[in-house]
């Protein structure tokens, strides 16, 4: 693994956040290596008889592997090259393409450390899918729901990693009510490709639960998602196109001026196309 130490970014700095926060240390998950990642790292390090610098070197990674007992529960989930090349053919989309959108979208991984899907939950989604069944998410509002129900997008209260699942949960539970634990659900994205699980209709799932169920199995149920997704959207002939700027728009929203999410996938079909 690649060596990191204070404000490193990309993938591995996810990773290693993962980790952590499985070993029971609190901090953001994201892909910057921050004061909160330090303090963790260099804790781990005092706990673990090595030298404490902040520095995430092979030492440091074998201790951290060694701590996490579930770190091979999920090794048979990944896509595998071969899933991609079938997918672009399928689809005759350039494979660099289809790589693009994976790193963008997951930094190329689908699971967290414990098995389950990735996921980030959207309060303003949950928002809109209340009023989509007939709920006023006034009625459910307290001083306990301000981080899992809002009306207005925000990523304030984005924590990554497992702590989504923390959210996505709380947000079920407000009521009783079957329609609250669908639209929670729904109000979350999944796996390597992130879609929306308010898409569960559109892309053929009987229901919200079994689309969930479905992004628990394998990458490839996660790539089989985005493929269906694609379609039913026209989104693919972008994708075919390598036109990055009407793909993001469809596939990220309004946002995705502000979140450079074009530019990030046309460095990424850049650095595999060549």
């Amino acid at each position: 693994m690649k060596t990191l130490k204070y404000k490193a970014t990309g993938p591995e700095v996810y990773t290693l956040e993962e980790l952590l926060l499985s070993l029971g240390y609190e901090l953001d998950v994201n892909e910057y290596f921050g004061k909160d990642t330090d303090t963790a790292v260099k804790d781990f390090q005092l706990k673990h008889q090595l030298v404490v610098d902040g520095i995430v070197g092979p030492k440091t990674w074998s201790k951290l592997v060694a701590a996490q007992n579930q770190v091979t529960l999920f090794n048979d989930k990944f896509l595998s090259e071969s899933d991609l090349k079938v997918f672009a053919q399928k689809f005759q989309v350039e494979l660099a393409a289809v790589k693009a959108v994976n790193e963008i979208e997951s930094s190329g991984k689908g699971f967290l450390l414990d098995g389950r899907p990735r996921i980030l939950f959207e309060g303003h989604i949950f928002w809109k899918q209340l009023q989509s069944k007939g709920i006023d998410p006034q009625s459910l509002i307290s001083t306990k729901t301000e981080n899992v129900l809002y009306k207005t997008w925000t990523k304030k209260y984005y924590q990554g990693g497992k702590q989504e699942y923390d959210r996505l949960e709380k947000a079920a539970g407000l009521d009783e009510d079957d329609r609250v634990h669908d639209a929670a659900y729904e109000a979350a994205s999944y796996g390597s490709f992130q879609i929306m699980g308010f898409h569960w209709a559109t892309l053929g799932y009987p229901n919200v639960d079994s689309f969930v169920s479905h992004m628990y199995t394998h990458e490839k149920a996660h790539l089989e998602a985005f493929g269906k997704f694609c379609q039913v959207t026209n989104l693919m002939k972008h994708l075919q196109n390598k036109d990055w700027e009407a793909f993001a728009k469809g596939y990220n929203g309004p946002g995705y001026k502000q979140n450079k999410y074009d530019a990030k996938l046309a460095a990424a079909y850049q650095k595999y196309s060549s």
